[in-house]
């Protein structure tokens, strides 16, 4: 065994037991979620630690990737945490300042620094609300838009070819410009596994994607969840507020996130089909955004449903509708009635799991074997 490969199975068991380190800290927040009668957030993060240790183990047995990809990620979970942590010194200082003041101080335009507004906002009023205003719900709904650029991440748009092959063909070139330097960190080039236009270098940088943007989020969200609310990067950046439900446990885009990558795990094994993957994706990004908004703002029949929350039927037609017509357009209209009817089941139907990772899980899943039973072609 030479240096290299040595180099390479530490780098992936890092990765590896990175999961496994997240699996046991979920089910530790889920049981402190659940003691804190946050039984819907609780739950959903012990499923997710559940989906963690199949990540660990995955990546132990098959890879999520190969070398040196497995070492870029382990490196930018360090970066990550480092930038995090510097956050998290810069907002302690500055609550220090702010507590050993008598006056607050301004600027002389009138306004206080960015960090001091944001202390005070998510400071003197609980950041955890039942019910958030419309606009804060616009902006959370916002962040579902990412399954579109998962879609062009893997199919480009029109006459732009896949992001991911655009970056990997770019990385080729910078390797190659910076010989010497690459060599000495991340061994001989030739170890390098994809060459220019090799799509299997998109399949596995849209995994890095999804496990990259996974490590950002969950990073602050532990953050948040083990000092306070204020020491998150995540929430600095989205200035969204916080519900209930997440008190004690991940918020809904650690949630999607972690099914998005459950889903694509089972594409890059051979379980899914491409079309049925995305079109999890879509539904659950998509119509739920709309099931949501729509129902916030023209919903007047309200329903109570099994886990107590109350929506509204106009949301759920709009989202039931809108799932419809995503699976008509990527998997035809016999499996797109399937993608309808979970979506409806899972936003109806749970009582304390999340429907933001149920659906990117269980509305594949479901078009699969309904494709396996039924033997029809996939799309048009």
């Amino acid at each position: 065994m030479d240096y290299w490969t040595v180099v390479d199975n530490i780098y992936n068991e890092t990765l590896s037991l990175s999961f496994f380190i997240l699996a046991i800290l979920m089910f530790h927040f889920g049981r402190k979620g659940i003691k804190a009668n946050n039984k819907h957030g609780g739950v959903t993060t012990i499923i997710c630690g559940f989906c963690f240790v199949v990540f660990g183990y995955y990546n132990s047995i098959m890879r999520f990737f190969p070398y040196p990809y497995n070492g870029f990620m382990v490196w930018w979970i360090m970066i990550v945490s480092v930038v995090s942590f510097t956050f998290f010194a810069l907002i302690k200082r500055e609550k220090r300042r702010i507590e050993s003041e008598t006056e607050v101080r301004v600027l002389k335009s009138g306004k206080k620094p960015i960090l001091r507004r944001y202390i005070e906002r998510m400071t003197k009023q609980n950041p955890y609300q039942t019910e958030i205003t419309f606009k804060m719900e616009l902006i959370r709904k916002g962040f579902h838009l990412m399954g579109f650029l998962l879609v062009i991440a893997y199919f480009g748009f029109f006459a732009l070819y896949p992001v991911t092959r655009i970056i990997s063909d770019s990385v080729i070139v910078l390797i190659h410009d910076i010989q010497p330097a690459y060599e000495l960190i991340w061994g001989p080039i030739s170890l390098f596994p994809h060459s220019h236009g090799d799509f299997q270098a998109v399949i596995d940088l849209t995994m890095m994607a999804l496990i990259g943007g996974l490590i950002f989020a969950i990073i602050s969200d532990l953050i948040r969840i083990i000092w306070s609310p204020e020491y998150s990067m995540f929430n600095f950046l989205t200035r969204s507020m916080l519900r209930n439900k997440e008190i004690n446990a991940m918020g809904p885009q650690i949630y999607i996130i972690t099914g998005f990558i459950f889903s694509y795990m089972l594409y890059m094994v051979g379980f899914l089909h491409i079309l049925v993957f995305f079109t999890g994706v879509l539904i659950a990004c998509l119509s739920d955004a709309a099931a949501a908004l729509i129902g916030r703002r023209y919903g007047k029949h309200k329903i109570t449903v099994r886990s107590r929350d109350t929506k509204s039927v106009e949301g759920f037609l709009a989202g039931t509708i809108l799932a419809y017509i995503i699976g008509l357009i990527l998997v035809g209209p016999v499996y797109a009635i399937i993608g309808a009817v979970i979506f409806f089941l899972t936003d109806y139907v749970p009582i304390y799991t999340a429907d933001n990772i149920l659906n990117p899980i269980f509305i594949p899943i479901g078009i699969q074997i309904l494709i396996l039973i039924l033997g029809l072609p996939v799309g048009w």
